[in-house]
């Protein structure tokens, strides 16, 4: 009977924000829809690593203000999940409830790439565009409220799921649930592989570009963000070109630590494949018609990315 309830709760979405957006005088009102046979169930706060950050909150069908009902939400800096739990087991996907707050902006200064004769501009440190004025750091205006998705990259050569991560990198996060959503990426190509690095170690796999030329994009550009995801096999992050803030839609996902760990600090990491490794790694192993510039004899196609409901926390 449990097992039946949980299904009929999954399948209805018990839990629905009235709003995207929601400024801070407003709370975070949201509509909870539980089964006749279920009279309470209980809402409670995680971070990304399913760490409980507050008592949990007892609630009924009806509206409800999260911020009321779990003031600690007020407190958080970066993104949180409130999972719903019904009879002690979490069911369905929990909310995302992602601060927006002040932006870090990046420090540069001009640099040499190894060959030394290319110049790039590198981050050396980072600013909160409110700390001249003497506001808390990072400074929150209310909160993006959206159920958690992880995203399907489905490819020719099989699927990779990837668990996105609103905590570290919400506005890039959003930026690609957006692309996602809008089918920007349907038909596209890993339009460059670069198996090994010039010291031998695996690098990354990049796509997003509808025209397969390294400089297609969505027609806008994408403020960089301070992502702390260390980039390692697996990790999405975004491409860019010299300014940092000139990413939009194009993305790699990295082959190694060893070969990535020096874009930490200077490309925004913003999820981590769960599902589909082998994937990775097969489309890594594509011949190439010219190995310098990673350009492959016939690029894995990207059919499409979806979004589905990311797995309870618990």
């Amino acid at each position: 009977m449990l097992a039946q309830i949980l299904t009929t709760i999954v399948m209805t979405h018990p839990i629905t924000p009235l709003h995207t957006y929601n400024g801070l005088d407003n709370g975070i009102v949201v509509d909870i829809n539980l089964e006749e046979d279920v009279d309470k169930a209980r809402l409670v706060l995680f971070d990304y690593k399913n760490n409980q950050l507050a008592l949990s909150a007892t609630v009924t069908s009806g509206i409800h203000d999260l911020t009321s009902r779990i003031p600690e939400i007020k407190n958080q800096k970066q993104a949180v999940w409130v999972q719903l739990f019904v009879h002690g087991e979490a069911v369905y996907s929990p909310l995302v409830v992602q601060p927006m707050t002040s932006r870090k902006v990046p420090v540069v200064e001009e640099a040499l790439r190894p060959d030394g004769e290319t110049k790039y501009s590198k981050i050396i440190g980072w600013e909160d565009e409110a700390e001249e004025d003497g506001v808390d750091i990072p400074f929150v205006s209310g909160w993006r409220v959206y159920l958690d998705q992880d995203a399907i990259i489905e490819t020719s050569d099989g699927d990779i799921r990837i668990s996105l991560r609103p905590d570290v990198a919400p506005n890039t996060v959003w930026n690609f649930r957006e692309l996602a959503l809008g089918g920007f990426y349907q038909n596209t190509s890993f339009h460059r592989i670069v198996p090994m690095t010039s010291k031998g170690h695996p690098f990354v796999i990049q796509g997003g570009d509808p025209t397969g030329t390294g400089s297609g994009g969505p027609g806008f550009w994408l403020p960089i963000e301070e992502s702390t995801l260390q980039h390692d096999f697996g990790v999405i992050s975004m491409a860019r070109a010299s300014d940092p803030d000139s990413a939009g839609s194009q993305f790699f996902l990295c082959l190694s630590r060893e070969g990535t760990a020096r874009l930490d600090g200077q490309y925004c990491s913003f999820g981590e494949t769960i599902e589909g490794e082998d994937v990775i790694r097969k489309i890594a192993a594509t011949p190439l018609s010219n190995p310098a510039s990673g350009k492959p004899v016939n690029p894995p196609q990207i059919k499409r990315v979806t979004l589905v409901s990311a797995e309870p926390k618990s």
